[in-house]
């Protein structure tokens, strides 16, 4: 039962929120948009260890994450500039979710998320969560409406700690790809929650076996998505979007970053990464650990 100063923590929190919300959406009325350009050789190169980066997941067979990166680079090579994801479609107000054994034990003990009956309407579309780490607050707004199984998960594994002390393990800041990628307890890429789950918007977007899922779209700056190691693997990894990036419809995008805490990855993208996985692809130079990620509903 939180405490009365809790309460009020989280009431303050999400005051801050819904400020934030408003003056984000009135920013974005004055904005205008910048079209890309088109890709040429050297993004080309940046795809292939963009996607390599983030399929790596939590498979513990990296030369099968790395064929898939390959076939996903060549259908990035001949790209134009991306498309924004498709607009989600509306979600019954409930729905069933399936989290099935994962091929390698939980990292970090951990029990399994409610799969039945979880809202996706009114006030349970979005949920709001402040995450706490060693370079500065990260306020985040989970959209439960579009991605209900995957926010589900992550809410259950914040509600348990799960995430509480482990680094950010992995960062690019190639051309087309510039995220920061965290969720494992082991920091080393391969960890995750003993479970696994399907991928949810935009993948969900498109039929199965539509050409369209090996062409990029617009992976927006502040968008915060799933990192996987192929279908159906998608577990506690997930990686911000510090910067516009672009990929194939393939990672689950399940929130945003609020827009008062794009300072905090603007600093932690300052500092830089150390190449140790590659050029563009490392540890970031000074350790981002998570403290703590709250819900503040």
């Amino acid at each position: 039962m939180p405490s009365n100063e809790q309460r009020r923590a989280a009431a303050k929190r999400k005051l801050e929120r819904q400020l934030s919300h408003r003056a984000q959406r009135a920013q974005r009325r004055k904005q205008l948009t910048i079209a890309g350009s088109v890709l040429g050789v050297v993004v080309v190169v940046a795809a292939v260890t963009g996607v390599y980066f983030l399929t790596r997941g939590e498979d513990s067979n990296n030369s099968t994450a790395a064929d898939a990166a390959l076939s996903d680079s060549a259908a990035l090579s001949d790209s134009p500039a991306p498309a924004a994801p498709p607009a989600a479609k509306a979600k019954p107000a409930k729905v069933d979710c399936v989290y099935h054994d994962g091929a390698k034990a939980a990292s970090k003990q951990v029990a399994k998320p409610k799969g039945d009956g979880i809202p996706t309407t009114g006030v349970d579309a979005e949920v709001s969560v402040s995450m706490e780490t060693s370079q500065g607050p990260v306020g985040l707004t989970l959209n439960n409406a579009a991605a209900p199984c995957t926010v589900n998960s992550f809410v259950s594994l914040a509600s348990q700690n799960f995430f509480d002390g482990t680094a950010c393990h992995r960062m690019t800041a190639s051309t087309m790809l510039k995220v920061l990628q965290c969720g494992d307890p082991t920091g080393t890429g391969t960890g995750g929650p003993g479970y696994e789950f399907d991928n949810e918007y935009p993948t969900d977007q498109y039929a199965q076996d539509d050409p369209a899922t090996s062409t990029p779209i617009a992976y927006k700056r502040g968008a915060l998505a799933m990192a996987n190691a192929g279908p159906g693997t998608n577990g506690s990894q997930f990686f911000i979007v510090y910067g516009d990036s672009q990929l194939p419809p393939r990672y689950t995008i399940f929130g945003t970053v609020d827009e008062n805490s794009l300072g905090t990855l603007d600093k932690i993208a300052q500092i830089g990464q150390d190449d140790s996985n590659g050029p563009d692809d490392g540890k970031p130079k000074q350790p981002v650990t998570i403290q703590s990620v709250r819900i503040d509903r």
